[in-house]
């Protein structure tokens, strides 16, 4: 009898690297009664980002993708989290979890908070196993230092920033000294690259998004999923059929509706994002015949109030030019969130 051929899986072009809390789960765990509340949840009672599962599904439906996760929660939830995700229909190839328990047994407690020391060489280490040519897109949140977190790695991989920058990043991030070197070492193993194509972060605490215009126009701040979908889609990761069905999930399940997503077509637009084939496409893929239009009767309303929107705007904005990050001026934003520094306004 002879053995079945093995067939090793394509190598992905794309991987999309996502937080959990806040980015993919509606998490509450700023005070310590939401913190245990959230640890005692049972899958089926989280609840995820309106759009965020819809929204996975479709990428990873694009073929030659991974999905990597790496989220803060504790590794103890790692079980929940998973039973929560199978649940939603996501598929992931990766989930990382932070070993907090080892961090107290270890007394490192400024790693409980910190996210830099944990979430870099995570990163760091996961695109030492990818292909030099697989491009990135990551989403993460206004919770954290993400915004920071993933632009340093993307300048890290494409050697865009210098080791002295690193290394005064991570001493004002308070990373120890093992974790240090332990981020240096995987760096310095990743052959040079520019992968980070976008960096997407959900403003679950509303912050303003010009508070991000530091970081160029890689990161795009969002108040939903259904603007990242529309960027994704301007980019190639995307067709138009899958646009739509994060809308309507929003629509159908979510308490959005026209006006909401009018509005954050127009937002994105006004911040010089650019859209102008994507609203015209939709309404293509919108005119062809069968049960896909049947099923999403809301959206030919919303691409009309679209229409509208744009001729109101008058001429495009001018899309935002491509800046260099200037790491050591945005070094509170590194810092663990309890330090003072934290509460200080962006920019000042």
């Amino acid at each position: 009898m002879s053995l079945t051929d093995r067939i090793d899986p394509r190598p992905p072009r794309r991987i999309y690297r996502w937080d959990l809390d806040k980015t993919y789960l509606q998490t509450d765990f700023d005070t310590f009664r939401q913190l245990v509340r959230t640890a005692l949840q049972k899958a089926e009672e989280k609840k995820a980002v309106p759009g965020a599962a819809t929204l996975i599904r479709e990428l990873k439906a694009q073929g030659d993708v991974r999905l990597c996760i790496v989220s803060g929660s504790p590794t103890q939830m790692r079980a929940v989290l998973a039973e929560k995700l199978k649940l939603d229909g996501v598929e992931f190839d990766e989930l990382v979890l932070k070993d907090n328990m080892r961090n107290l047994l270890r007394g490192r407690f400024k790693a409980l908070r910190g996210q830099v020391g944990y979430k870099l060489p995570v990163l760091l280490e996961s695109r030492l196993n990818a292909p030099t040519e697989a491009e990135e897109v990551l989403f993460g949140d206004d919770a954290e230092a993400d915004a920071f977190i993933y632009s340093l790695y993307a300048d890290m991989v494409s050697r865009r920033v210098s080791e002295p920058v690193v290394h005064e990043v991570l001493r004002a991030a308070e990373v120890y000294e093992d974790d240090v070197e332990r981020i240096l070492a995987r760096w310095k193993e990743i052959p040079p690259a520019d992968p980070v194509r976008r960096i997407f972060i959900n403003l679950d605490r509303l912050t303003p998004p010009a508070s991000f215009a530091r970081y160029g126009p890689r990161v795009v701040p969002v108040f939903n999923y259904f603007q990242a979908s529309l960027v994704l889609m301007a980019d190639g990761h995307l067709t138009a059929p899958s646009v739509i069905k994060v809308a309507v999930e929003m629509v159908q399940t979510a308490g959005h509706n026209l006006l909401t997503l009018s509005n954050s077509f127009q937002d994105l637009l006004r911040r010089g994002v650019p859209l102008g084939a994507v609203a015209e496409a939709l309404t293509e893929a919108l005119k062809s015949p069968g049960a896909l239009l049947n099923s999403m009767r809301p959206v030919p309303d919303i691409l009309a109030a679209f229409t509208k929107r744009i001729a109101a705007l008058g001429s495009p904005v001018p899309p935002p030019a491509a800046r260099e990050v200037d790491y050591l001026s945005l070094l509170d934003h590194a810092r663990p969130r309890t330090h003072k520094a934290r509460t200080r306004p962006s920019g000042s």
